[in-house]
C-alpha cells in the first residue's frame, strides 16, 4: 500500500503496487460520473502477471475474494490463469507464464480452434 484516504464515502482513493505495477482506485462517486462494478455490470478486469499463481490465488481466497474461474493450466499457450473478484466487485485475471509463446503462435492456435 502506498496511499489510502479515509474521507466520507465517494471521496476516497487507494494507491498500491502489485508486482511493480502501480494501481490507483477511487471510490464510486455518482456525482462525478464514477460507477463501481455491479453484480450485473463489470466493465473491465485487471490482468496481472504473477510469479506464483497458486500462492497469489490462495492469498486472494484467504482475504475473502470470490473465485470466478479456477486455476486453469493452458499448456499450449504456456500459461496458467484464474479470475477472482475482490470484495468491491473488481475482477482480476491472474497469469503465470511458464514459457513464452509468440503472438503469431497464439493467433494460429486460436484460428485452428475456430476451424475445428
Amino acid at each position: 500500500m502506498i496511499e489510502k484516504t479515509d474521507f466520507p464515502k465517494g471521496q476516497n482513493e487507494v494507491v498500491f503496487t502489485i508486482y511493480d505495477t502501480r494501481i490507483h482506485l477511487l471510490d464510486e462517486n455518482l456525482d462525478a460520473g464514477m460507477q463501481a462494478p455491479k453484480e450485473t455490470v463489470v466493465p473491465i478486469w485487471l490482468n496481472v502477471m504473477v510469479p506464483d499463481i497458486k500462492e497469489t490465488f490462495q492469498r486472494a481466497m484467504d482475504h475473502g475474494w470470490q473465485e470466478l474461474m479456477p486455476l486453469t493450466n493452458m499448456s499450449d499457450f504456456g500459461v496458467t490463469n484464474a479470475v477472482v473478484a475482490d470484495t468491491f466487485g473488481y475482477q482480476w485475471m491472474l497469469h503465470q507464464i511458464h514459457k513464452e509463446v509468440s503472438f503469431e503462435e497464439r493467433q494460429a492456435m486460436f484460428e485452428q480452434g475456430m476451424d475445428e
